[in-house]
């Protein structure tokens, strides 16, 4: 692998060599010295267009454990804000002598156009790219369900294995969700099964062609008694027309789709609850639900640094550790 752009260009076995990779890194993690000297010398550039507090502390916290430069470049106060353009945003960095760039871009297709412009020659990792893809945080999903659902006391990350027969509910805001897609194309590759739960209005055109299920009713899907059941934040700031114009109230929004205490306690005793963050409390998702044993969504936020060490490491060491 060259880029990590989208869930949808993995095979099974890339995927799973990813998420084993992880398990190896997040056991480097429990040790007294957390750094590995396997990226020392090359140079890892956070490229943000937009806010982020996870996923750019996560990548920035991977880098850095892997012994690699690391160069944050915030488009607030940068060249960018003043006009300019992504291209020559990308020679800049070449000419720093950028080993890889993880862009998070507004635009849909940023991170595709950056890795295949022939503007340089770095490895390019998506870090969500509009409402497109956001592959690391599919992957970091993947691998928590893994662990909570195939993995055994001998085998407590599920090393080696997918996640067939597991079923998998993602419920809310999928029109603007690049979280969304990612998982299902992954959790598709990985053998599970995934249904799809939204207002008509939220649910994106041309999802029929997606490799899911698409339900209205959050209560008939939780009726199936899914293994995981995934929240989605409903993007208010990417709402044309204000969120009004999906949905009626925040009330009607939580009282259809929300995860509160009454549907918790329909759900079977093995299934997790999770969340990508950050969470709009009390509309897609109740305190109860957030905060209580079910919840791995801080868990979330501790395997994406694993997770992401093992992109880097695959992207720019090129070897199976």
């Amino acid at each position: 692998m060259k880029h990590l752009l989208s869930t949808a260009d993995l095979s099974r076995s890339e995927a799973l060599l990813l998420l084993d990779t992880a398990s190896q890194m997040a056991q480097t993690q429990q040790r007294e010295i957390k750094k590995l000297p396997t990226l020392r010398g090359r140079t890892v550039v956070n490229l943000f267009f937009e806010d982020s507090t996870r996923t750019r502390i996560s990548f920035e916290a991977a880098a850095k454990r892997l012994s690699a430069d690391v160069i944050n470049f915030s488009v607030k106060g940068s060249a960018v804000s003043k006009g300019e353009s992504l291209k020559d945003t990308a020679l800049t960095l070449h000419a720093m002598g950028a080993d890889a760039v993880v862009v998070r871009h507004w635009a849909s297709g940023a991170a595709y156009q950056l890795a295949h412009s022939g503007w340089f020659d770095a490895t390019v990792v998506n870090a969500g790219d509009g409402t497109h893809q956001h592959p690391t945080q599919a992957l970091l999903d993947s691998f928590t369900m893994r662990r909570h659902l195939v993995g055994t006391p001998d085998n407590p990350d599920g090393v080696g294995h997918d996640l067939a027969g597991q079923h998998v509910a993602i419920v809310g805001d999928v029109l603007h969700s690049r979280v969304a897609r990612a998982n299902v194309h992954l959790l598709h590759t990985l053998g599970a099964r995934v249904t799809l739960v939204a207002p008509p209005t939220l649910v994106p055109v041309g999802v029929s062609t997606w490799p899911c299920d698409t339900s209205y009713s959050f209560d008939e899907t939780l009726a199936t008694g899914p293994d995981a059941v995934m929240m989605l934040r409903v993007q208010r700031e990417r709402m044309s027309g204000g969120a009004g114009a999906f949905f009626p109230s925040v009330v009607e929004y939580m009282r259809r789709y929300g995860l509160d205490r009454d549907r918790l306690a329909t759900l079977p005793e093995h299934t997790i609850v999770m969340h990508p963050g950050p969470m709009n409390r009390g509309l897609e998702i109740s305190a109860e639900a957030a905060d209580g044993p079910r919840s791995v969504i801080v868990e979330q936020v501790t395997n994406g640094v694993a997770v992401r060490m093992a992109a880097l490491y695959l992207l720019l060491a090129g070897e199976t550790p």
